[in-house]
């Protein structure tokens, strides 16, 4: 596969499992293309014209040539100049090291981070929210996101990538569709009645498992392990934590338990006020099982992976001549 291709894939496959549904990101797609053509010119020259074609400013080529060849990728959750230095050394010692693979946004893909977060406010309508509300809540949120994130020196891997010459992207939505979307789907169809019914299940994920045995699986933090988990909403995509004032729509909208990858004490304590069980799974095992079900399709392609920077790398699809 050349890098571009892997690209496409990595933003097909998150459209694919996108929460709002592919007419959803068409809107969305539209909605784009209609502001680049309302821009003046000399304003066009400032518009990232990924935009018009991926809904995931998070999840880009952030360096190398898309037509160059690729038959080993080093992938990992966070790849920062450290890992660059890995790759160059890995290809010095006799492994070629063609594209390297990060889960968290780097360069400009984490400057643009905030607007993956309108995502957000699909999936809070989706389970009962007005959309009204939902914008309204996440609009002061996403404004906070953005003005954190510009001070950040976003560009040190990249630049690291582009000094080594070791074609370098992220795919942060896009992957996190895909765990939101296994994770939904799996409550959807066991339908766990108990907390504790949902640590099962989760623990019977490898990527779980291993990171239990690390220390670092799946907990409740709002609730016990006894009480019933009602209606579950898997929370792990869009960008971000979103808006603390969330929690008492979706208890009005009759969400009983949220499944998210990490929480902060604010929110937190938001979840316990308004009576919403919490159930941590755990931020890299969640972020290695999306990241896994993407890069299964590139060994499925015949291309080679190797895991590092906390990547629990567990294979479900065998590969494929071809």
């Amino acid at each position: 596969m050349r890098i571009g291709e892997i690209y496409r894939l990595a933003v097909e496959k998150g459209i694919e499992h996108d929460p709002r549904g592919r007419e959803g990101v068409e809107k969305a797609l539209a909605a784009a293309r209609e502001k680049y053509e309302e821009l003046k010119p000399e304003e066009r020259a400032w518009y990232d014209q990924e935009k018009l074609t991926n809904p995931y400013s998070d999840t880009r080529l952030l360096y190398g040539d898309p037509e160059r060849e690729v038959q080993c990728v080093l992938s990992g959750i966070d790849i920062e100049v450290g890992e660059v230095l890995l790759a160059e050394r890995l290809s010095s010692r006799g492994q070629p090291i063609d594209l390297i693979i990060a889960h968290h946004p780097e360069g400009p893909a984490i400057a643009a981070l905030h607007e993956v977060m309108h995502l957000q406010e699909d999936v809070l309508a989706r389970f009962g929210v007005p959309i009204n509300i939902a914008e309204g809540i996440m609009a002061s949120r996403i404004s906070e996101v953005k003005r954190g994130l510009l001070p950040l020196n976003h560009n040190r891997a990249v630049d690291a990538a582009r000094l080594l010459d070791i074609p370098f992207m992220c795919i942060h939505t896009a992957a996190d569709n895909l765990v939101t979307h296994f994770l939904q789907a799996l409550m959807d169809e066991k339908k766990p009645e108990t907390l504790n019914d949902i640590l099962k299940l989760l623990r019977e994920l490898p990527e779980y498992a291993t990171a239990t045995r690390n220390g670092a699986g799946p907990e409740v933090v709002v609730g016990e392990r006894e009480r019933r988990a009602g209606k579950i909403l898997v929370d792990m995509t869009g960008g971000t934590s979103g808006s603390e004032d969330a929690y008492s729509k979706l208890a009005q909208a009759g969400v009983g338990t949220l499944l998210v990858m990490h929480i902060d004490e604010k929110h937190r304590k938001e979840a316990e006020k308004n009576h919403i069980n919490i159930i941590n799974a755990g931020h890299m095992a969640s972020d290695s099982l999306g990241m896994n079900l993407f890069l299964d399709e590139l060994e499925a392609r015949g291309i080679k992976v190797l895991p590092c920077a906390g990547l629990i790398r567990v294979v479900r699809q065998q590969k494929q001549d071809g």
